[in-house]
């Protein structure tokens, strides 16, 4: 376990935004903070443009309902309405189109549309239970490709049929099976048997000879045996190939444990299986199989020339595991640690819309990219293929000591279909690059700061992405040529949410907010300009209040770490007074809260509020790990979650202390999931630095945890068992001294209540004093019941004005 080094005062800078304004005339009650927070209004969501390019679609939630309902909205007048179900059936979805613009197609209620822009008219292409999804145009603009689960279709725009563009079965070819000796020797004997089987043949025959010469038949099936199950699957606009993405099929899931949900419908305790522990099978390798639809071959893609693909990253770590088993006599685990000779790989699946896949194929199906990622999570590929050779083509290989991000994937084709382009964090900041297939790659953007979120104009002339450019807390949309060039900041909100072009390209539809301001629409140019505000969904009890603005900080960090920022909340004319403090931990840990955007955590915000109206003052810190700050801000708890962390969050003590005039004894700490894991990290690895703390849904033991979070920075706790012992709560519990709250929802489906129920039961035979648990038999991981946010908080205000508020209670602890 590393040394916790001594906090030391240090300086800040504060940045120049809004002030604390004076505080509401009406005082705030944890009753209107913790209620339905319908009160407080409704986020704009999901906007997208018509495919006429003249109206806006977005969503709004219904008061007292999870229900959302759609609306259509006129940009230029700002009127809108909310469309009733028969509105809604001749709404447009989400619209791609065609390279000349002539058509377009969406999903709507599950079924395909394809709407002629010069007529207008539009035609409905299938009507099923099922969903389809991912509609693309053909290369040439013939026909309209969709998806059906893995089954790919293809509309014919002229004709108006739709046939599978390929058969896929998953079993053995009937008609393939050899005969046994047994019946070798009956076709040896009988000549009537041979003449059947040649019979048989011929028709065979004839049939594939027929399907390849009449485009108008169903195609023949690829019978691709019973040992595998399909994972995705990418039809090239041209038609020709498929791409499909496979894993075995007894691939073993592990054993998952289960919830008991208490309060049932039933009256009956039932049970529910969750997800499986870190560990407990990792994720199933999966394989590339390239299906070429013209010839009716398939060829495996092999993954084994990919550059470093035979290297053991986790070399060391493997080697001093193995060799401390081998000495306590565990041959068996040793040896089930044995390095592969080619490290496994995952494929990530194509979303709907065409984004974030790890598949993305030319406009003209000419070329297609690969995006590969090792499940050790220390390499991430992105490959061509070599069609006349049926291989991968290494274009770009990022390597990461600790692992790469799950974000900053994204990549594609210029509208050239020979150049790639892709994000990557080999700079330590994510940034955007291009690279011609046999070519060296060229960054478009370089700097300290953050890019991500990258769309390409349809005329291929323009990049729009999200940035930090200005400052790590500030977002907006910037653009800049596709051939490279400078980044120009287009929008000036501080908090973009999100942003869409327009089918035109002319106009930027922008989804924005601000700390006390939900998630509101806007539209300008394209090219910047000033914006036309859309929307106003707050309602006037939340905005008649005079919320805090939290005032955005640098507390400098005394372990070398650079600026840890923060948001800092307080009353408007304070004192040096001593006061009591509280500090927030957000959860996620790779989550950044420390912006000028709407928060998830706005419940907690409205809570910050009252507790500076309670007397207390409150920080909110982007510790080390939050997203934001880079690749060494986000990898820096690699094998030591919890540490770095805790370093930065004394350092926001000792800053609150220092220039808040905070009493060091009068401090709490909270937070929820990883912010209720780093609370507990603060208790139990630096007790008597706070007065008390709440934990909520924390993990306490990381080997409890899921795989595809927990591996990436703690490997597998068969290999890196060290990594999970200094990271869990649970080997620290012989420390605790300070009061702690703990809360968790009873079904709680991500960080199961085990976790929680462990601790607690090694508390108990440590003998210790001041632990508490409460726990929510109706909530998950998010509470979404009010009586059952209103409770937690209430716990966690009245822990603070025991053991934080008062000087007396305090020094007698």
């Amino acid at each position: 376990m590393r040394r916790l080094l001594p906090a030391a005062l240090v300086a800040f800078t504060v940045l120049p935004l809004a002030a604390a304004t004076v505080p509401a005339s009406s005082p705030l009650d944890l009753e209107t903070v913790m209620a339905n927070p319908d009160w407080i209004g409704q986020a704009v969501e999901q906007p997208y443009w018509s495919v006429d390019g003249r109206s806006l679609y977005y969503a709004l939630k219904r008061d007292g309902s999870k229900v959302r309902d759609l609306y259509k909205l006129d940009p230029i007048s700002g009127q809108s309405m909310k469309l009733d179900p028969a509105a809604m059936a001749q709404a447009d979805g989400p619209a791609v189109f065609d390279r000349t613009h002539r058509h377009a197609a969406f999903i709507l209620h599950g079924d395909v549309f394809v709407v002629d822009l010069a007529s207008g008219r539009r035609t409905q292409v299938t009507r099923t239970p099922q969903d389809e999804s991912a509609p693309q145009f053909s290369a040439d603009g013939r026909a309209l490709q969709f998806r059906d689960g893995n089954d790919w279709y293809s509309y014919d725009l002229t004709a108006g049929v739709t046939a599978p563009a390929a058969v896929l079965k998953f079993a053995d070819d009937p008609q393939a099976k050899q005969p046994d000796e047994l019946g070798a020797r009956q076709l040896e004997l009988f000549k009537t048997l041979r003449q059947i089987k040649a019979d048989k043949q011929a028709q065979r025959d004839q049939d594939k000879t027929l399907a390849a010469a009449d485009p108008g038949r169903a195609p023949q099936p690829f019978w691709l045996g019973n040992k595998l199950t399909p994972v995705d699957t990418e039809l090239s606009p041209d038609g020709r190939w498929l791409l499909l993405v496979t894993t075995a099929k007894d691939a073993a899931p592990g054993k998952a444990p289960e919830l008991t949900h208490y309060v049932t419908d039933s009256g009956y305790p039932e049970q529910e299986e969750a997800r499986v522990y870190v560990g407990h099978n990792d994720p199933a390798p999966q394989s590339l199989l390239l299906l070429d639809l013209q010839n009716h071959q398939q060829y495996p893609l092999k993954t084994d020339t990919l550059p470093g693909i035979k290297d053991d990253p986790l070399k060391t770590i493997r080697a001093q595991t193995v060799d401390a088993l081998e000495k306590a006599g565990k041959q068996d685990e040793a040896k089930a640690l044995k390095a592969p000779d080619v490290r496994a790989v995952r494929i990530i699946a194509s979303s709907d819309d065409g984004g974030g896949g790890g598949i993305v194929w030319s406009d003209d199906g000419s070329h297609l990219a690969i995006q590969l990622r090792a499940i050790d999570n220390k390499d991430r590929w992105i490959a061509s293929v070599d069609f006349s050779r049926h291989a991968l083509v290494n274009q770009h290989r990022l390597t990461d000591n600790a692992w790469i991000n799950w974000n900053f994937n994204d990549f594609g084709w210029l509208k050239d279909n020979s150049t790639l382009w892709y994000m990557s964090e080999e700079t330590g900041y994510s940034q955007l690059y291009t690279k011609t297939l046999d070519g060296k790659a060229k960054a478009l953007t370089s700097g300290k700061f953050e890019v991500s979120h990258p769309l390409l104009s349809d005329d291929g002339k323009w990049f729009y992405v999200r940035s930090n450019q200005v400052a790590p807390y500030s977002y907006d949309v910037y653009r800049l040529p596709a051939t490279g060039g400078a980044l120009s900041r287009i929008t000036n909100y501080q908090g973009m949410d999100d942003f869409k072009l327009s089918p035109d390209g002319s106009q930027l539809a922008v989804l924005h907010s601000a700390p006390y301001v939900l998630a509101q629409l806007a539209v300008q140019p394209s090219a910047g300009g000033t914006p036309r505000e859309l929307t106003s969904t707050m309602k006037p009890a939340f905005t008649a209040r005079d919320w805090i603005a939290p005032k955005i900080v640098e507390v400098k960090s005394s372990h070398g770490a650079g600026s840890i920022y923060a948001k800092y909340y307080g009353p408007a004319n304070e004192t040096g007074a001593s006061k009591p403090a509280v500090i927030f931990v957000h959860g996620a840990g790779y989550l950044q809260n420390v912006t000028l955007s709407w928060s998830n955590y706005f419940r907690e915000q409205m809570f910050h509020n009252l507790l500076v109206q309670q007397g207390y003052v409150v920080l909110d810190m982007d510790y080390r790990a939050s997203e934001g700050y880079g690749r060494a801000w986000r990898t820096a708890i690699y094998r030591q979650m919890g540490h770095p962390e805790l370093e930065d969050l004394l350092d926001g003590k000792a800053w609150l202390v220092q220039n808040h005039g905070v009493d060091p004894k009068r401090v709490g700490i909270y937070g929820g999931s990883y912010g209720g894991f780093m609370t507990e990290m603060a208790l139990l690895r630096a007790p008597g630095e706070f007065a008390a703390g709440a934990a909520l849904r924390p993990v306490s033991d990381w080997t409890l945890y899921n795989h595809e979070y927990t591996a990436n920075i703690l490997n597998d706790p068969q290999l890196d068992p060290e990594a999970f012992k200094t990271s869990s709560p649970i080997e620290y519990a012989d420390q605790l001294q300070d009061p702690l709250l703990i809360e968790h929802g009873l079904i709680d489906d991500n960080v199961l209540a085990e976790d929680s129920i462990r601790l607690y039961q090694r508390f108990i035979e440590l003998h210790k004093k001041n632990f508490w648990m409460s726990l929510y038999p109706m909530e998950r991981h998010g509470f979404v019941h009010a009586d059952s946010w209103h409770d937690e908080y209430r716990r966690i205000d009245e822990l603070f004005e025991t053991y934080v508020k008062p000087v007396k209670d305090n020094s007698a602890h």
